[in-house]
């Protein structure tokens, strides 16, 4: 048999759900449950186009020209997103991830990304994901394993997805942000502004319907346990329930237009981020680990209905 281009499949399983875990990337290929796909995930045969499903490290969405600034010494990575001249979603998204521990129902991947051009630290990231009956909880450790201080901030990228044949367009979405970063042509924020009053006030939910999303958004409300909710369900109330803990300030949502048919709109990006945009040019939020340090994040899905 020819090699799968995400590598080894890590299936999980736990009364009716059922989640695959990939060895490229680290990151979350389809997750089941009581019958339902609650993932718009991809194929065992194929890539995960689009950021589907993947581990955004050692920072989550876009830098602006690739150029960052770190303790006085200019730092260039490459362009992963050359038309618009950004380097997009971190350095580890297409490459493999060892496995630590596994048993039926989890699974805890770890990569050692050692130092390079644009990102000369030795950062270990570890993730692990665990299913049962009632939700998948995924958790993200990052350690610094070098002997100098390091920027850091992290993501994931799973699109969720409401029921067999309906779009982004059919579902009604509920998300957590008071404030939404308003982008330039490059999708690099150049302000904010408070979307009370606005189509982004997602807050009490609404049809998505034409709404074109791409935004980050944050001053999150969250519940007595400190969990930011997004919640995305069709017309029969089933569907999609994302949470995210206190270590994820920022939320990209996105409907997929750019992505090409037949899947353009078919999921909603939902990405828990540890910080906004263009974070390693500005500074904003970006975790400093100083050598030993470690930092964690966790976020979670369930079914709706």
């Amino acid at each position: 048999m020819t090699a799968l281009p995400t590598g080894e499949q890590y299936v999980l399983r736990s009364a009716d759900a059922e989640a695959v875990v990939v060895e490229v990337g680290g990151g979350l290929r389809t997750y089941r449950s009581g019958g339902r796909d609650l993932l718009d995930g991809f194929g065992e045969r194929e890539m995960a186009a689009n950021a589907r499903g993947q581990v955004l490290a050692p920072w989550p969405n876009r830098l602006r020209d690739g150029r960052f600034r770190w303790d006085g010494e200019e730092h260039e990575t490459p362009l992963s997103e050359a038309a618009t001249g950004n380097a997009i979603h971190g350095l580890v998204r297409y490459l493999p991830w060892q496995v630590v521990d596994r048993t039926s129902d989890s699974v805890r991947l770890q990569h050692l990304l050692h130092p390079q051009p644009g990102y000369p630290w030795t950062l270990r990231l570890e993730v692990g994901y665990e299913l049962t009956p009632d939700g998948l909880r995924v958790q993200t450790t990052a350690t610094n394993d070098g002997d100098e201080a390091l920027p850091y901030g992290e993501g994931h990228h799973p699109y969720l997805a409401a029921g067999a044949g309906l779009h982004v367009d059919d579902c009604t979405l509920t998300a957590p942000g008071a404030t939404r970063l308003e982008t330039d042509e490059r999708a690099l924020p150049v302000g904010s502004a408070e979307v009370a009053g606005t189509p982004y006030d997602l807050r009490a939910g609404r049809l998505v319907g034409d709404l074109v999303i791409d935004h980050c958004f944050t001053d999150l409300e969250r519940d007595a346990d400190g969990l930011a909710w997004v919640r995305f369900a069709g017309p029969d109330g089933r569907g999609t329930a994302l949470w995210l803990d206190g270590a994820y300030t920022h939320l990209q949502l996105f409907t997929g237009d750019v992505v090409p048919e037949p899947r353009r709109r078919q999921g909603l990006a939902v990405e828990p981020m540890t910080c906004p945009p263009n974070a390693f040019a500005t500074g904003e939020s970006v975790i400093r680990l100083e050598p030993g340090e470690s930092t964690t994040a966790s976020w979670g899905l369930a079914p709706l209905g």
